[in-house]
């Protein structure tokens, strides 16, 4: 039986979302995380964990972050140099990764105090972590706040190169998905009948079909 929600459950309204909005944690849908790295105006590297993203692809290969928070070093360093590099970790290089969160100071090189390597990237002038199986080097496009006069923006950037690591993209060890592949974030799933938020947690993509099995 389903149930409808067009308001925040009472259960629910003790709890604190932190600036979320409560369908955040109700629906608790899984995003992709990676870790956006770029340079400070100081010329130190930049590592902002995030998970509001997707991609599109038209006339060149885009990804929109849903949510940039206008105050965040991840905004000021892409507004000031209008580059960045997208890094997608494993389970194997997670830990490191969300180290940058404890490492976020603007005199801080949070790579380098993450334990991370850090390299060059081709194209733009930001810094590609080697720990991560994918990194997609990317200009910034355009921004829209999220609403008028919002703390957030909606931001687009454009791919203009990207690096895998070949034992992930020739199928190795389980390939882009499984143990080894992407990791997913799956933010604090609430239950609406006992007010329970759940915690945050990652998760990872299996393989359940192909498209010729289900006779489409």
């Amino acid at each position: 039986m389903k149930k409808e929600f067009f308001e925040c459950p009472e259960a629910l309204k003790s709890n604190n979302f932190y600036g979320f909005d409560w369908l955040e944690f109700l629906t608790a849908i899984p995003s992709p995380l990676a870790l956006v790295t770029s340079y400070k105006s100081n010329g130190k590297s930049n590592g902002s964990m995030q998970s509001w993203l997707s991609f599109s692809s038209e006339n060149g290969f885009y990804c929109i972050f849903s949510s940039v928070h206008k105050c965040s070093h991840m905004y000021s360093s892409i507004a000031e140099t209008k580059q960045l590099v997208i890094n997608f970790m494993s389970a194997d290089s997670y830990a490191k990764c969300y180290s940058t969160v404890m490492h976020n100071s603007f005199d801080e090189d949070e790579l380098a105090s993450a334990g991370l390597t850090a390299v060059p990237a081709r194209k733009v002038n930001a810094p590609l972590v080697e720990e991560c199986f994918l990194n997609l080097e990317c200009e910034y496009a355009w921004e829209k706040e999220l609403f008028p006069n919002s703390d957030h923006v909606v931001m687009c950037v454009k791919v203009v190169n990207a690096w895998m690591d070949s034992n992930i993209y020739n199928g190795k060890n389980g390939g882009r998905y499984g143990d080894n592949g992407y990791l997913y974030n799956i933010h604090s799933p609430a239950d609406p009948d006992s007010g329970v938020l759940n915690d945050t947690s990652i998760g990872v993509v299996r393989k359940f079909k192909d498209y010729s099995e289900l006779g489409i």
